[in-house]
């Protein structure tokens, strides 16, 4: 290989930005264009959700991956969209009362629309009653049969009371009745005696007459003994004719009911046992008047407890109802904690204390998209506590269970409702990064099991006139879907090189559409400034400069230390052992290169590099692997036959953050071979570049970001023709240079030197031929690898070399010195 640094090219203005010529357009302005239909550049991705849709089985839910800004939300949700309204509206869901088991209740499954329709039969059958029940109580035939049981149970305590009256009478006393009850007086022809006149009776005649009372009181005693058996006889046949009554206002009702919903027989049965519950408390149907209760004989009749809140037990919770053309749901929840997803009991306050009821279940997303799509973002299901687990459970088992954490948990204790679980149908559809999906993959053994279908978005698309087209299109849709103006072709060239330069890359182009329209928007803002009607190419350019004004504020600092010599970049001269790197910042979305110096020291050791920022802990594994490399090109190349007895020191000066990756392990190697050979390398220009152990070149990443980092101390300090960067040769088609650049570039005031080897590189930075071994096995005198084998040799040798006496160490010095 030649490494004669005149003969090695430079890159052409023409390599540095392949822009898109508006002339290749055929449109005006992005009004003439018509919608894209289709999502542009993601066909995998839309092939994979067409198939995650379409098979129903289990396990078959999808994980829809990629980065940030590309729409995966949008674009899955308008497929599903499209998918659900060819199909059939899933099944209501409520929730009713469950009379064995109260706190258990009842979920019912009715067909989509009738949900509300049967909770509104539900409350008419309710207030129907409450009024058709105090009505039957109100009729002459109740009246008269209520006094037919009352005047039999009068009629036999009479009767009893009456013969133990008659008695009395016959021996001079009389039986009065008195709000305490019964009692017996004395009594003188037919007027109750006095207690003075009992008194002023002789003592014989008042002791046979108490002896008579107690007599009478005992007869009496036993007389109406059966009198409570008799009260207890006439309420039971009160408590049947109020059932006969009320079956007979219930009974029709209900009846009407089942035959209205009979092809549904859960339905049914649930209406049946309404009716025998509705037979069983009438009595919560009458109305009592306030400061009122119903009394039999004087005796009040005990009401159910709750008065309107026992009503509640025949109220309807419709916890889903859906339109019957409304086609399978799509749901997307926001805020997936656990309650939002599994659904929630909640209570009210009554009295210092917490109570609920099956009417405060309250639906949550499973729910909802039961039967339909359900759309998750990733990361906040698995950052919410329980909220993975919860959804895990319910598309393994195919089932809903509604339950509160503080009862999964056993964190309370007091006595909660267990809603009977409802059978699910759904297609999970979780959205999120690679990483967390592979993470997922691997370390959750349930994952593979349950999202067997990975969606996976691109980024961005290649580039060639019939894409350019299509994104003019995509450019058109956007503008007219957020109401901006139109764009003229000018205008959408620009966007297509700005969106080339975001995908880093000069054959393609990112689809990262909310950066896209943000640029639209931006765009859109600088052109109704200008009071431009359709937005040109001057606003776009507007707009990408001021994006970069608002963001640069670290950049411009960095340039101004360097330029103000508190970071020391030189951009002329010489120095061995000294090169400048390139690095990538990025802060908040935006990105910028930086150059920074590479200082190498060598000396006699024991063949180790010490990578300086690795020793300190500021370097990442991936530069520490960089520098690793450094030592095995340097064994392999130099040190075949002879032990490498080198000691080394590698560092970026100025350096007080970390430092990742392996994008300046060329630098690091450049410096370090030129330490060795003590040949000059010239400041006026940057290296970027990673190396293989065999001296390849290997592309990196930000190389446009890089390139301009170092363009922009060198045009402040002043362009001479002799600055410039190396890159990989592999980096060529990823260049998407600033304007400015180029025409540096085309002016001759700066140079991209593409390479491939380090050989080829040290030629370019040292002026001096890398040098390759000829046929004997030896560099050629003077080149690079010559001088820096016989450094190493020297080494080799010293270190092999018995420990000499004082005077003699010194003339070897002072011998290497001339």
């Amino acid at each position: 290989m030649n490494a004669d640094p005149t003969s090695h090219r430079t890159l052409a203005p023409s390599d540095l930005c392949r822009a898109c010529d508006p002339d290749r357009f055929a449109f005006g302005t992005t009004d003439e264009l018509p919608d894209l239909a289709l999502e542009l550049g993601q066909d995998r991705a839309m092939d994979a959700l067409r198939f995650g849709t379409g098979i129903a089985r289990e396990g078959y839910n999808l994980y829809a991956m990629g980065p940030e800004g590309l729409g995966r939300h949008a674009i899955v949700r308008r497929l599903l969209e499209r998918n659900v309204a060819s199909r059939a509206a899933p099944p209501d869901r409520c929730y009713v009362f469950n009379f064995e088991s109260p706190h258990r209740p009842r979920a019912l499954e009715l067909p989509a629309g009738q949900a509300t329709r049967f909770s509104r039969d539900m409350a008419r059958l309710v207030e129907d009653l409450r009024a058709g029940i105090p009505a039957a109580f109100e009729t002459d035939e109740y009246r008269a049969r209520l006094q037919e049981i009352e005047a039999e149970f009068g009629e036999r305590q009479d009767r009893v009371v009456g013969t133990v009256g008659e008695r009395a009478r016959e021996q001079g006393v009389a039986l009065l009745r008195t709000p305490a009850g019964f009692g017996f007086v004395p009594r003188r022809g037919d007027e109750v005696m006095s207690p003075d006149e009992f008194r002023k009776l002789p003592p014989a005649e008042q002791k046979r007459l108490e002896e008579i009372i107690t007599a009478l009181q005992e007869e009496l005693e036993l007389a109406i003994r059966d009198v409570p058996k008799w009260r207890r006889e006439a309420q039971r046949k009160l408590r049947e004719l109020n059932r006969q009554v009320t079956r007979t206002a219930v009974n029709g009702l209900a009846e009407e009911l089942k035959s209205a919903w009979q092809a549904l027989p859960q339905v049914v049965e649930y209406f049946t046992r309404v009716q025998e519950d509705m037979i069983d408390h009438a009595e919560v149907f009458r109305h009592p008047k306030e400061g009122e209760q119903p009394q039999l004989f004087g005796v009040p009749l005990p009401l159910p407890e709750g008065g309107e809140a026992f009503l509640r037990r025949y109220r309807v919770n419709v916890l889903i109802t859906h339109a019957p053309d409304a086609g399978a749901p799509v749901v997307y929840e926001d805020n997936p904690v656990h309650d939002n997803l599994v659904g929630r009991v909640e209570h009210i306050a009554h009295m210092g204390a917490l109570t609920t009821d099956f009417t405060l279940i309250k639906a949550g997303a499973l729910h909802r998209a039961n039967g339909g799509y359900l759309v998750l973002d990733a990361m906040k299901v698995l950052t919410q506590p329980y909220a993975w687990e919860a959804l895990k459970r319910a598309v393994r088992s195919r089932e809903v269970r509604i339950e509160s954490l503080g009862q999964a948990l056993s964190l309370v204790a007091t006595v909660s409702l267990e809603p009977e679980p409802v059978p699910l149908d759904v297609k999970v559809v979780l959205v999120g990064s690679r990483m967390l999906y592979y993470m997922l993959h691997a370390y959750d053994p349930e994952f593979p099991e349950l999202f067997k279908v990975a969606v996976d978005f691109e980024e961005d698309m290649p580039r060639n006139p019939a894409s350019d087209l299509l994104y003019a299109r995509m450019i058109a849709t956007l503008a007219r879907g957020e109401r901006l103006r139109a764009l003229d072709r000018a205008a959408v060239a620009r966007v297509i090189d700005h969106g080339a330069r975001g995908a880093g890359d000069s054959e393609k182009v990112s689809i990262l559409t909310r950066d896209l329209a943000d640029l639209l928007r931006e765009s859109d803002y600088w052109a109704a400034g200008a009071g431009h009607a359709v937005i040109g190419v001057a606003d776009v350019e507007r707009a990408i400069e001021a994006r970069v004004e608002r963001a640069d504020r670290v950049r411009r600092r960095l340039q101004e230390e360097i330029l103000r010599g508190t970071l020391l970049i030189a951009t002329g001269g010489s120095r061995a052992g000294q090169v400048n790197g390139l690095a990538v910042t990025r802060l908040g979305g935006y990105s910028f290169g930086t150059p920074h110096r590479i200082t190498a020291r060598v000396r006699l050791g024991a063949g180790r590099v010490v990578d300086i920022e690795r020793e300190t802990e500021l370097g990442g594994p991936l530069h520490s692997k960089g520098v690793l490399i450094l030592s095995g090109f340097i064994a392999g190349r130099y040190a075949t036959n002879r032990p490498l007895t080198l000691a080394a020191s590698l560092v970026f000066e100025q350096s007080y953050g970390g430092i990742e990756g392996d994008s300046a392990s060329s630098a690091e190697l450049y410096a370090l071979l030129s330490a060795l050979a003590d040949a000059p390398i010239r400041q006026s220009l940057a290296v970027t570049g990673s190396v293989n152990q065999h001296g390849e070149v290997q592309a990196i990443g930000g190389v446009n970001e890089k390139i301009e980092g170092f363009f922009d101390v060198c045009r402040a300090r002043g362009l001479t023709g002799e600055q410039g960067v190396l890159i990989p040769q592999s980096n060529v088609k990823h260049l998407m240079l600033r304007r400015d650049v180029v025409e540096a570039v085309a002016d001759g005031r700066f140079r991209i030197h593409p390479v491939e080897t380090i050989d080829a590189g040290i030629a370019i930075l040292t002026r001096v031929p890398a040098g390759e071994r000829g046929a004997d096995g030896r560099f050629a005198p003077g080149t690079i690898n010559f001088l820096v084998e016989r450094r190493l040799t020297e080494f080799a040798d010293r270190a092999r070399a018995p420990v000499a006496p004082g005077p003699v160490r010194r003339a070897r010095r002072h011998k290497e010195r001339e």
